[in-house]
């Protein structure tokens, strides 16, 4: 009886290509001193900005990577064996033309977001940098890989998720869980008492309320926690116009939104099924602290912004009557002066981003929006729409930031 063999696809030279792929011999040929993605994505012969491939042997930019290409014919001519496409950011090896994949460890993806994040803060606190400005190109590009997207260079996204996202991958990259400190929290972490009391469902008829508020689970309980920023609540903003047919632009103390954690202050928070009454008070005060002002509302349909201006002295603000009794005893500083203050201008979803920062140096303010810096008068950071505040504590007494004009 003759016998059938069933025939099975064979990949013809595949295990190869993937072998070269993983296993590049040219990678330490990559001289990272001459890249500068700076210039202009356009090639270096044809000028064309289509198909532009960089060459990391000598940084220059050349078009393609066919048989005839000027990358092909670069790499053939002067050995240069390792390309980056400029537009998806993948790897190629000329003239072999394969590409070149990662092969480290899923596991390690997050630790190049340290491993760039530390590469950008050398560049620009190094005194013997040559260049006046310092790209973020690969940081950015490390966010965007990091992220799995959620953060793009094209697209500017909400500045407190960013920062929220951002600092537990950092935590986390360098080793850092809930229980083991990081060098990351050792600077931002601080720690809060939050009491917690379940509410009956506000539709109920009283007597069941009364009834339910007798049971343990209804009890006030109470939990610690870590922070690494503190959100504050702005009040609402009113919804009728002046007799100039201008809406009203409400303000409020800072010290009158810090108040949600002086242990007094209860506050509803619903969840989909359930109600909590809950109250915060402060055990820990981290060397920087960063507050949150939550300006954004967002539900099913749009996203609105709470334009309430935020009246804030940038020196000199003592955070001692918002730790328990404890606390009080053993956190010897508690007085902080502004450093930064990021600011949210326009509409929700069109608005752009300024930074207000302090230069230690000479106690003097600047400005930065995008490449403009301008320097800025103390008294004129208070009028902004704050949205996020970076705060130092002094650590002595005598340990005063020279703040000019404050």
């Amino acid at each position: 009886m003759p016998t059938y063999f069933k025939t099975l696809p064979v990949k013809i030279g595949r295990s190869s290509e993937d072998r070269r792929s993983r296993h590049c011999p040219y990678l330490d040929t990559i001289n990272r001193s001459v890249l500068d993605f700076d210039f202009e994505k356009l090639c270096s012969i044809s000028l064309s900005h289509i198909n532009v491939y960089a060459c990391l042997i000598c940084g220059k930019y050349f078009q393609g990577r066919g048989l005839k290409s000027h990358a092909y014919t670069h790499s053939v001519q002067f050995t240069h064996h390792v390309f980056l496409n400029l537009h998806t950011l993948k790897f190629y090896c000329l003239p072999d033309n394969y590409e070149i994949i990662d092969s480290s460890p899923p596991g390690d993806i997050m630790f190049l977001l340290v491993q760039r994040f530390g590469e950008l803060m050398r560049k620009l606190w190094n005194p013997r940098n040559f260049k006046a400005h310092v790209s973020p190109h690969e940081m950015l590009q490390a966010v965007v890989l990091c992220s799995k997207k959620n953060f793009q260079i094209t697209k500017q996204g909400d500045a407190v998720d960013f920062l929220s996202w951002f600092m537990n991958a950092l935590h986390g990259a360098l080793g850092g869980t809930k229980k083991k400190p990081s060098s990351l929290t050792k600077v931002f972490q601080g720690s809060m008492r939050i009491f917690s009391k379940k509410l009956p469902h506000p539709d109920l008829p009283p007597e069941e309320k009364v009834a339910l508020l007798l049971k343990e689970e209804y009890q006030e309980e109470m939990s610690d926690t870590t922070f690494l920023f503190l959100t504050l609540d702005l009040p609402t903003a009113p919804l009728y116009k002046d007799e100039k047919e201008q809406l009203i632009i409400p303000q409020v103390p800072l010290f009158n939104i810090l108040a949600k954690f002086n242990g007094n202050t209860e506050k509803e928070y619903k969840t989909y099924k359930e109600n909590f009454l809950k109250r915060f008070q402060l055990l820990k005060l981290p060397p920087y602290l960063i507050f949150c002002i939550k300006r954004f509302t967002k539900n099913n349909f749009f996203v609105e912004k709470n334009p309430t201006i935020v009246n804030f002295p940038i020196t000199n603000v003592d955070l001692r009557e918002y730790l328990t009794e404890e606390a009080q005893v053993t956190e010897k500083n508690t007085t902080y002066d502004l450093v930064a203050n990021v600011v949210h201008d326009g509409k929700p979803t069109e608005g752009a981003y300024r930074i207000h920062v302090l230069h230690h140096g000479t106690g003097k303010w600047y400005e930065l929006q995008d490449l403009q810096v301008t320097d800025i008068l103390p008294q004129m950071i208070t009028l902004s729409e704050a949205y996020i505040q970076i705060w130092k504590r002094r650590e002595s007494e005598d340990d005063t930031t020279n703040h000019t004009g404050a």
